[in-house]
């Protein structure tokens, strides 16, 4: 999908106000040889009808279909097991860094820690009195009531005691540490995506939990064929984006970066393009979320096969959209209109692109709702 020059525009506009057509002015000749019925040719004869037109690829852009990501993204996990005391967020909530999100059962731990200090106290008060010990056995010493040898039984015993007070601490501090992964806290400030989780759960180490990105950072990103890959390094300032249907944006904008990556996918020959968007306060991305879905606009290139592409175009009164369904009334053979699904690409003034589902020529229902009227 290309984007038009404005000579092409302006042809395809004016075909758009002039190529409505009506059915109802047809010769009586051609009305008397069709073969369908009269009620069919009298709905027929009531709905306006324009056709599909096409322009050569004059163009100096081709669309990608792209989605937008969170460049922050986290799985939260836990480190240790244990049954889920406690679901302090909830999907869509937004949480500051160190933010409590999970509690998980944490008395057994609780025991640990506690029993660990007290295994701390019994070294510190044998280490008091092996250090009481050592000072008698010196004061002996001095008055040579006992030999070098006792004296130096007797500090080992201290430095043994000594080992064994610091081996306990550190094993208190392992534990306090590991009392602290009972509670999962947000990295980052950022928004709750989902949570996978209920109160009740058993969560096991590498199991995921909850979801949480940082919508104050976002990009746009697209796989690139390999055949468009040539000399599109070089032109990445040009690349461009566009957000269809987000509010406040009227076309294609510049991302604040532009990266291509060095690899390129061996199952689809593809390269992954990112555009970096404009940090999350800026109006340009209010209303952005991840897994919207977006556009890419890059320059192509002269031997691109998709510059010499024929474009379809049809006027925006001619689109039907229905929830999650774009198409339009194509009339058949016999002149009923037939509602047909299309894929859409880039507006130009009134007119749409059409990448798929209708060929050049085709008549179509220039305004759907006199169809739905009759």
């Amino acid at each position: 999908m290309t984007r038009l020059n404005s000579a092409t525009l302006a042809a395809l506009q004016a075909f758009a106000t002039l190529g409505v057509l009506s059915t109802a002015a047809m010769p009586m000749t051609a009305m008397t040889a069709d073969k369908s019925p009269p009620a069919q040719v009298a709905v027929a004869a009531k709905i306006a009808t324009v056709a599909v037109q096409g322009t050569a690829g004059s163009a100096n852009e081709t669309s990608l279909d792209a989605v937008v990501e969170a460049v922050r993204q986290t799985t939260v996990s836990a480190q240790v097991p244990g049954a889920i005391v406690a679901l302090l967020v909830q999907a869509g909530d937004r949480v500051r860094a160190g933010q409590a999100l999970v509690r998980i059962d944490a008395r057994a731990a609780q025991q640990n820690v506690a029993g660990s200090a007290a295994q701390v106290e019994a070294a510190q008060a044998a280490l008091n009195v092996a250090s009481k010990e050592l000072d008698r056995q010196k004061q002996l010493l001095a008055k040579q009531y006992i030999s070098q040898a006792a004296l130096e039984r007797t500090q080992a015993q201290w430095l043994a005691a000594q080992a064994q007070v610091k081996a306990l601490q550190a094993q208190t501090r392992v534990a306090e540490a590991q009392s602290g992964f009972f509670v999962l806290s947000a990295p980052y400030d950022g928004i709750v995506s989902e949570v996978t989780a209920t109160v009740g759960d058993m969560a096991m180490p590498g199991r995921p939990l909850l979801v949480l990105h940082d919508p104050s950072a976002l990009r746009v990103v697209a796989s690139v064929p390999q055949s468009m890959l040539a000399g599109l390094s070089d032109k990445l300032k040009t690349v461009r984006y566009e957000i269809p249907g987000l509010a406040g944006q009227t076309g294609p904008r510049t991302p604040t970066q532009t990266q291509l990556l060095p690899t390129i996918d061996a199952a689809t020959h593809t390269a992954q393009i990112r555009l970096i968007l404009p940090a999350g306060n800026d109006a340009e991305t209010t209303g952005l979320t991840p897994g919207m879905f977006a556009r890419v606009w890059l320059p192509t290139t002269g031997s691109s096969a998709q510059a010499d592409a024929e474009k379809l175009y049809l006027p925006r009164t001619a689109i039907l959209r229905r929830a999650e369904m774009t198409g339009v009334y194509v009339l058949d053979a016999q002149g009923q209109p037939r509602l047909r699904q299309v894929r859409l690409g880039s507006a130009a003034g009134e007119l749409v692109e059409v990448l798929s589902g209708v060929r050049k020529g085709e008549q179509v229902a220039a305004d759907p709702k006199t169809v739905n009227a009759l």
